[in-house]
Order: C-alpha cells, then structure tokens, then sequence
C-alpha cells in the first residue's frame, strides 16, 4: 500500500517538475515581477534594513522583524544544510547557481506575495491582533473562497505533515554516524524528545512562538555562517576552482541518466524552493501578523529573509563543503557530505557542529511551519477554532513530529516536493492577477519617502475596491 502511494506521489513530482510547469511559473513570474517593479528586493535593500528595525505599530502586536522572524524560522532549517547537500550530491555543484538565480527572482514574488497578505489581512475581534495569508486575499481579492480552501488544504498538508515529518527525520538523522546510534531505539528517543519539546511550544501560542524564533533564528544562523566563513578562509586556495565548477556545471546542461528531473537546473529548483519557500504562499501566513503602517514594509522584510536563506545560508552550506575538496557523490546525499566535508578541517569536532545545528535549524523549521497552519484551520471553518478543536489539531501536530524521526526518508522528500509544488502552481498565478495592487502599493510607498513622509497606506486611496479590516483613513 505504502509502496503504491508513493510511487502515485512520484509520478506526479516528475510531471509538475517538466520544465514547463513549476519551475516556469516560478521562473517567469519572478522575471516578470522583478522587471515590472524595477527589482525592489535589491533597490530598496537599504530601506528593509531601516523597516527591520522599527517597533510594532500597535504595543501588544507582532513587530515586522517578529513577524520576519517567524517566516525564517520555516525557510532556515535542516533544507539549508541536508537540502544543499543533496541538491550537489544529486545534481551537481551547479545547482547552487540556480538556486541562487530562484531566490534573487523569487524575492520579488515574496515581496508581492507578503505585500497582499498584509492589504488583506484580518482582525482578531478576540486579540486585537492580525492574521491572514493567501486564503483571506484568494477569497477576499478574488471572490473564490472555494480556491482558498484548496490552497489551505495544500498548506495544511505541506507544513504539518510533509515539511515537519522531513525536519524531524533530518534532526534523527543527524545522529547516523556516532557509536551511540541505535537504528532500532535512537529515532524513537529522539522523536520522544522532539515532540515534548514542539509540544511545549506550540501550546504556548503565536506570541510564544515569536519569542523563541526571535532570539534562536539570529543566533544559530550567525554562529553557522561565522563558522562556514572560517572553513572557507582556511581553504581559500580552492575557492577560484571552485567558483569555476559551479559556473560549468550550472551551464553545462548535461542531465545524465535522470533526464531534466536529475538535472542540476531541477534539483537546484526544487531544493531552492524547499529552503527559501518564495512564491509558494507560506510567509504571507506569517507577514499578515505584522502590526505596521504599510503593507510594502512586509514585503520589503519577506524579500530580504529569501536573501537571508539562499544567498547567505544555503551559499554557506555549499561553499563551505565544495571548498573543503571532498567529492560529493549520490552515497554522501544529505547530512553525510557536510559532516565529511566538516571532518576534512575540523576533525570529529566538525561531525558535531553540524549536528548541533541541524538540530537547531530543525527545531525551529518544527515551530515555523506550524505557526502557518493555524491560520489554515481557521480560514476551512470559517471561524476561529474552539478550544477543543485547536488542542485536538496541536496533538495531531504534535504526534506527526514524532512519526517523522521514525519515518524513512524518500517518501518525506516526494511528499514535500509535491506539496510545495501544488501551493506553487495555485499561488503564483493568484499573484500575478493580484500583482496590480501590489505595485500600486509599493509606488504609495516610494512616493511618499520621496516626500519625506513616513508611509502610511490607505485602501481606497491606492485601488483596493473591496473591503478590508484595516488601512482606513481615521
């Protein structure tokens, strides 16, 4: 039966992934955004850096870099280190360009994707609070609440079961090559552990989870790169040779036996897409949060945690291990490549560190991803879930962690592909057909710092014609 449904699973993943699909909608949609907006995510990135900084609009709401917080902790996770690693050792060294070149396009996508999340979001009449995502704008922009209740379907099945089924079984394995490893105890204690752990979290509630994600994203993803530099300085001969391969590769179009679906384009696509999450609808759940005066500052901050995951992270991962010198090979795929590259510098000392932090960019993959589902929930009932309700699903989650440390790998990795791939090809042209808005709104933005005004959105001002919970003139 298992062996059935995964090979259904399969079969669609080879068919969403042909060139034409998934990664043309992401492809063209971030050209066409970036072009069309004039790349904010690189001209206003001195701006973002400002908008990180300010305070919550409201004093009890979630602040921009909360907010931005809360969406890194999904996009940085154990997809910056076992996803790297499998996207070189899989598809060759040049699929790091091409996730370099999804993640500077998608930033534009992120930009818009957050920017409506934000103009649309709604009011928690309980809290006081904000909350929202590509749902509330599918139905509220769009008029097709029956399309929002398919997209939080697919984001319910993504998050909770196949991204956190993945980031626990990528923390157990993490373990794989120490003397202690039992194959038959380890991932059960470990996932005892993980679920206590998520558990405690997630009964804590939103604030709680920002809390945590604000002080342990920063920190562990400083420590990682500061690290990663190191081994890079301390291998600098190899860097030259090493640029010179990705660029080859990434431009030699030689796919091999797999075809287009064992390319370095594809993997570098699919594992891009799985770490940095740009276009698939996921941050706008977290953006949404965010108490501000304008709907472009989440945009600006979403754009820049894309940045902040590929373009620093993920390069970490790659760099560090392609400069280390160590082969990768289809039997090194995932934790393994990195922990042989750590020990060709650092010893046993290396295996540990990324052992630590696969642990912790795991954990907090655990409480991002959760924290999108909620809102999910909530947008399928059409009301604010019941105590009861809300407990009963938190369980769920909360058994589906541990699952994940006893699961196998393969179908946790199809089952994410596919998933991402169905938010993909439902999101992206949503917001392609809402993007007006969005542009009218960053031209608001820009025209008022012209002036030197602090910007302040109002709806009807800027071609919002139908009704929202917030940005109305006083």
């Amino acid at each position: 039966m298992f062996e059935f449904i995964h090979s259904i699973v399969t079969t669609l993943n080879d068919f969403l992934y042909q060139p034409f699909i998934v990664p043309l909608f992401l492809l063209a949609a971030g050209i066409y955004l970036s072009v069309r907006m004039g790349f904010p995510q690189l001209r206003l990135f001195v701006e973002t850096l400002r908008v990180a900084r300010e305070k919550p609009l409201q004093e009890s709401g979630i602040s921009s870099f909360g907010a931005l917080m809360v969406s890194t902790a999904s996009r940085v996770g154990t997809g910056n280190i076992i996803g790297v690693s499998s996207a070189i050792c899989l598809g060759g060294p040049g699929a790091i360009f091409w996730m370099w070149l999804i993640a500077i396009l998608g930033a534009a996508s992120a930009f818009v994707e957050s920017t409506l999340a934000q103009i649309y979001k709604r009011e928690d009449l309980v809290t006081g609070h904000s909350y929202g995502g590509p749902s509330y704008y599918i139905q509220t922009a769009l008029g097709q609440r029956w399309l929002g209740i398919i997209f939080s379907c697919f984001v319910l099945l993504t998050y909770v079961v196949g991204y956190n089924l993945l980031a626990s079984y990528n923390i157990q394995t993490s373990l794989t090559n120490y003397s202690f490893y039992s194959e038959s105890s380890t991932p059960v204690i470990v996932g005892i552990v993980m679920a206590a752990l998520f558990g405690i979290c997630v009964f804590g509630g939103a604030k709680k989870l920002t809390s945590i994600t604000s002080y342990m994203v920063p920190t562990m993803g400083v420590i990682y790169v500061l690290v990663a530099i190191g081994i890079i300085l301390y291998n600098i001969t190899n860097v030259p040779a090493m640029f010179v391969m990705i660029f080859e590769d990434a431009f030699s179009f030689d796919a091999g036996a797999g075809g287009i679906a064992g390319s370095c384009i594809m993997y570098g696509i699919k594992r891009g897409l799985y770490s940095n999450e740009a276009g698939m609808g996921s941050a706008p759940n977290a953006s949404a949060s965010a108490s501000v005066s304008h709907p472009v500052k989440q945009g600006l901050m979403q754009s820049f945690s894309v940045f902040l995951d590929t373009l620093i992270i993920c390069s970490a991962t790659a760099l560090m291990c392609l400069s280390c010198g160590v082969t990768p090979t289809a039997e090194l795929s995932g934790i393994l490549y990195v922990q042989e590259s750590l020990k060709a510098v650092m010893g046993d000392g290396g295996a540990v560190f990324i052992t630590f932090s696969i642990m912790l960019f795991g954990f907090t993959t655990l409480i991002g991803n959760y924290y999108y589902t909620e809102g999910c929930l909530r947008f399928i009932m059409n009301r604010r879930p019941g105590k009861k309700s809300i407990t009963l699903f938190r369980v769920i989650a909360t058994i589906i962690v541990f699952a994940g440390a006893i699961s196998s790998a393969a179908f946790a990795w199809d089952a994410a592909d596919l998933c991402q791939a169905l938010m993909v090809i439902v999101n992206i042209p949503v917001i392609l057909i809402l993007s007006p808005i969005a542009f009218k709104a960053l031209k608001n933005y820009t025209d008022q710092k012209k002036k030197g005004k602090e910007p302040v959105y109002i709806a009807e001002e800027c071609g919002v014609k139908q009704p929202t919970d917030f940005w109305h003139k006083d």
